[in-house]
């Protein structure tokens, strides 16, 4: 069942959304070569906390980390680990906090260093799938319009969109109903009303869309080892439009800064 947000829900999920946008802005000043996925963890859940807040993936199903990284061929769920970041990965970072018992939820994927052209494509193109498919998340359409915005563009590109990992609705728990495919059909799916609050989150693959997951039971790797690049919004329904409730202006002015 979809849980709808009054005005005052949305205002504080926009509130916890935005204190992992920051987080996301203190990772970006310090990421590059030789920096490594644990220092970000350490980082992320010190940030968090300092701002009154407690980090919303530490905990949940297990999870050991505040920051999920995800390197290269890395979809999503990657572990910290002690490996150092080297010129021309890209890295995928996932994270979560949670303030006054909502979660917010955000992803951003970082060029580290100098990145060959046809990942940076890879980059650009996921980027602007995550915004067709917010354009979608309208009241009156259906969650299939997101999905097929973000798949029609992926796919104009010759990329592959992951199927077994879908975006999903948010509040006080993390996963919500309903599921937010980065694939469908127009017209298909639940309706998008006013106090929909959900999580837009194209995983978008260079080479097949199908994945498998590590040893490790989280890290999900694409099949044929080529990169991939996600990232995330928190969208709410407002007066018929989306609203995005997290910003990547923290992560970009970082970045502007360092080069």
């Amino acid at each position: 069942m979809i849980k709808y947000k009054t005005a005052e829900e949305i205002e504080i999920m926009r509130e916890a959304a935005l204190v992992v946008s920051r987080t996301l802005g203190e990772i970006a000043k310090v990421i590059g070569p030789g920096v490594t996925g644990k220092e970000l963890d350490i980082l992320a859940e010190d940030y968090i906390r300092s701002q009154g807040a407690v980090p919303g993936f530490k905990g949940l199903y297990d999870c050991p980390s505040t920051v999920l990284v995800s390197v290269n061929d890395q979809v999503v769920h990657g572990l910290p680990s002690d490996i150092p970041f080297k010129e021309g990965d890209v890295v995928s970072v996932d994270c979560g906090a949670v303030w006054k018992e909502y979660y917010g939820d955000h992803a951003y994927t970082f060029q580290i260093g100098e990145v060959k052209p046809e990942v940076k494509q890879l980059l650009k193109v996921t980027l602007e799938c995550l915004y067709l498919g917010i354009e979608e998340a309208k009241a009156g359409n259906r969650i299939g319009d997101i999905g097929f915005a973000i798949q029609q563009h992926a796919e104009k590109h010759g990329y592959g969109v992951v199927r077994d990992l879908v975006g999903h609705g948010l509040g006080r728990t993390l996963h919500e109903e309903p599921q937010v495919p980065n694939y469908g059909r127009r017209g298909r799916g639940k309706k998008i009303q006013d106090g929909l609050t959900i999580a837009i989150e194209p995983m978008i693959n260079m080479g097949t869309e199908k994945v498998v997951q590590l040893d490790d039971n989280w890290t999900i790797v694409t099949e044929d080892g080529m990169p991939s690049a996600h990232f995330e919004h928190d969208i709410a329904v407002v007066n018929g439009k989306p609203e995005i409730l997290s910003t990547f202006q923290y992560v970009e002015e970082a970045l502007a800064n360092k080069s």
